[in-house]
């Protein structure tokens, strides 16, 4: 609202992304089946809902009569969106198809797991859903939780931890967690699982079977761990994979949309592409929940209110550039404010100047335009680096973000350069898709290299970028375009220009545990923090050195 110049007497509708008392029926249903398995759970579930979670209705008028200027006014009517319908139509209606497939995968919404529609114009249509506590998601999450990482945040990790592992465990996965069907459909045994109605996401079953306890968070990993992740990811990539071929034949249209945080496992979303019999998917930026609130007002204003699409050769997500912007005059009024030092530089002189630094093996704070919308950085929040740096994944990881060195970082690329370094049919603005480089952008690894395993590999340059450079020999690339951020587009131009390579390191502007930074106040403090050389907040570019610490 503060962005489109908007008050709350301009607001139609406000609309809730999913349905507070369906979701509290399956909690309800599911531990009266599982009586009295589950008290523990139920006692600890239950003075939440109580409290806050039934009432929510009653909550959000609350609040949003405290923003009202005139306290007379009526309130904008208020709606309920379904969760799924809020994934499908976040993936659909922003999506450039007309008609197309539509896949939700996450944890759990009120009841569905896994559902499929078929979208026409401005129209969902519900074909079938997977329902709790048979879900994809909490399958993952569950080896999530198994392997060390935070359930619902942690996922990544594990995702990324995969490529160093075996998927030795693939078979007993298979064996004893679920039961696949050929058509992907599927049930889990919930003898090994405690998130129905237990405190934890697995039990003392689960870790028998995978020979020990749950890993201790921040305990060294094994390559016990690292096997178990691969393991898991091929399993989900079987699973989603089967879904997907079973959903093209029953539906036959040419494309693919996909949401719900199942949907941000990019290496999946590659194979789709590459190996599925449809045409193109399209994946929602933030498929995850936060994704549900755009897909609950899109839901609103084109089938509730029956409104048609306007029909578009690329996506309507601007860039999913949807957040904050800040001007130049109110940066210098913050850095003034807090005696920070810098300087103003016109687009022509800032961005040679950058390249030349990121050149010289520098790590900058790149913070431009408004803030992406969506959990991954994509040229607007984002610290940069120089991809050919053989060192690089390891300092950012260590020096700049303090995470885990074995997290790998993704390249931003001009977008007509892309299909000259990775093997990619399309484009990929999103950062959704994990593609292999190029093989002439590869280096043949000798004998001894070959049979390097686990975090050793990491020493090993497999390509001229080695920085971005999976252990496989893949990415997770985002395109960038000029229509979308055209300063972006400019500052890799200039590295380009500089030093023949259209990429730069691209992870977000934040340090592990924090929300990627929003404002200049966010920005600057981050900066300060951490061992990043220099900072730019639009045109104003800050040195480190130069700053009173």
């Amino acid at each position: 609202m503060q962005e489109s110049k908007l008050s709350l007497s301009d607001i139609d509708y406000v609309v809730f992304y999913d349905k507070p008392l369906v979701k509290f029926e399956r909690l309800i249903e599911t531990y009266i089946a599982n009586v009295p398995k589950g008290f523990k759970s139920f006692v600890a579930a239950m003075p939440i809902w109580l409290k806050d979670k039934l009432y929510l209705k009653r909550t959000i008028k609350d609040e949003l009569s405290k923003i009202t200027v005139d306290k007379g006014a009526c309130l904008p009517e208020l709606l309920f969106s379904d969760h799924h319908l809020s994934h499908a139509a976040s993936a659909f209606y922003p999506s450039p198809f007309g008609t197309a497939a539509v896949l939700c995968l996450d944890g759990v919404g009120e009841w569905a797991t896994t559902s499929v529609w078929l979208g026409t114009g401005n129209k969902l249509v519900p074909q079938w859903e997977i329902t709790f506590p048979h879900s994809i998601g909490l399958l993952y999450s569950a080896f999530t939780y198994y392997l060390g990482f935070k359930v619902n945040s942690g996922e990544y990790k594990l995702m990324g931890l995969a490529p160093y592992g075996e998927p030795e465990y693939v078979d007993l996965i298979l064996e004893n967690l679920l039961d696949l069907r050929e058509d992907g459909t599927f049930r889990l045994d919930m003898s090994y699982f405690d998130y129905e109605t237990g405190l934890a996401m697995t039990n003392k079953k689960f870790a028998d079977l995978f020979g020990g306890a749950p890993r201790k968070g921040e305990s060294e990993i094994s390559q016990r761990e690292m096997n178990i992740a691969k393991s898991i990811q091929v399993v989900v990539e079987e699973i989603i994979l089967k879904l997907v071929n079973t959903i093209h034949k029953e539906l036959n249209v040419d494309y693919l949309c996909m949401a719900g945080g199942v949907a941000l496992n990019c290496v999946v979303n590659g194979r789709i592409l590459r190996e599925s019999a449809f045409k193109d998917i399209w994946v929602q930026p933030a498929a995850g929940d936060a994704g549900g609130s755009l897909g609950a007002a899109l839901s609103v204003w084109h089938e509730y209110l029956g409104n048609a699409r306007s029909s578009n050769a690329r996506d309507t997500m601007a860039g999913t550039y949807l957040g904050s912007g800040f001007t130049n005059e109110e940066i210098k009024q913050y850095l003034n404010d807090v005696n920070g030092n810098y300087i103003e530089l016109c687009d022509s002189d800032l961005m040679p100047k950058l390249a030349a630094l990121l050149d010289r093996g520098h790590v900058i704070g790149w913070f431009n335009g408004r803030m992406e919308f969506g959990p991954r950085s994509l040229g607007a929040r984002s610290i940069l680096g120089d991809p050919r740096s053989k060192t690089m994944q390891t300092t950012m990881n260590l020096k700049i973000k303090y995470r885990e060195s074995f997290r790998p970082f993704a390249p931003a690329i001009l977008s007509e350069s892309a299909n000259k370094w990775f093997d990619l049919d399309g484009a990929s603005p999103y950062m959704l898709f994990v593609a292999p480089v190029v093989r002439d952008k590869l280096i043949e690894l000798n004998k001894d290299e070959k049979l390097i395993k686990g975090m050793d590999q990491l020493s090993i340059s497999r390509s001229i970028i080695p920085a971005v450079t999976h252990v496989d020999n893949s990415a997770r690339l985002q395109t960038v375009h000029k229509e979308t951020n055209p300063r972006f587009h400019e500052l890799i131009r200039q590295f380009e220009k500089l030093t023949g390579c259209p990429i730069l390191i691209n992870t977000s502007f934040n340090v592990r545990g924090e929300p990627i930074v929003c404002s200049p106040e966010d920005a600057y403090h981050c900066f300060m923090n951490t061992e990043m050389d220099y900072l730019v907040l639009e045109n104003i570019l800050l040195t480190k050195t130069d700053q009173k610490i």
